[in-house]
């Protein structure tokens, strides 16, 4: 069979539009919420643009869902606004871990390594903490991969459907 011919996703491709996806809905729902609060007009326009691309982006990825191996559909409704915090902050804590690790690498002088390593062991804890609390409350069925991509459309839909 060629690449071509290949209708299902790779699972290790299917992970990166998970996370693709995820982190570009969490973002269009911040950027639509604080929309409005943006009184600078020139920074407004860059809001609107992003939203915008944001928006394309979702569009494209979305349709990629059907041909993820154990993708389905969504059924049951979530809180929202639960939802969209907790997932929030799971993006923001495994940032930092991320921004933290590379920070080390750049990092010559022995206590501001030993600083930014303490706190990258902190940050590893905060974002086992977001993770648990999520999987615990069904937000986040890491270890079921279909509700895991349905919940991804349906948190997508609805970055997509709202208003700002």
């Amino acid at each position: 069979m060629t690449l071509q011919e290949r209708r299902l996703l790779a699972w290790h491709e299917t992970m990166e539009l998970h996370e693709i996806v995820a982190f570009q809905s969490i973002g269009l729902m911040k950027l639509k919420m604080s929309f409005k609060k943006v009184e600078d007009q020139e920074l407004s326009e860059l809001y609107r643009t992003c939203i915008g691309e944001l928006e394309g982006n979702l569009n494209e990825l979305l349709k990629f869902y059907p041909s993820a191996p154990g993708y389905q559909g969504r059924d049951a409704e979530t809180r929202q606004d639960v939802s969209f915090f907790a997932a929030d902050l799971l993006a923001f804590s495994k940032e930092l871990v991320r921004c933290l690790a590379a920070a080390i690498t750049e990092t010559a002088t022995p206590a501001l390594r030993k600083t930014f390593t303490n706190q990258l062991i902190a940050a590893i804890h905060g974002h086992e903490r977001a993770y648990q609390y999520m999987h615990k409350h069904g937000y986040y069925p890491s270890y079921d991969l279909g509700p895991l991509l349905g919940q991804d459309v349906h948190n997508a839909q609805h970055a997509l459907k709202m208003k700002y």
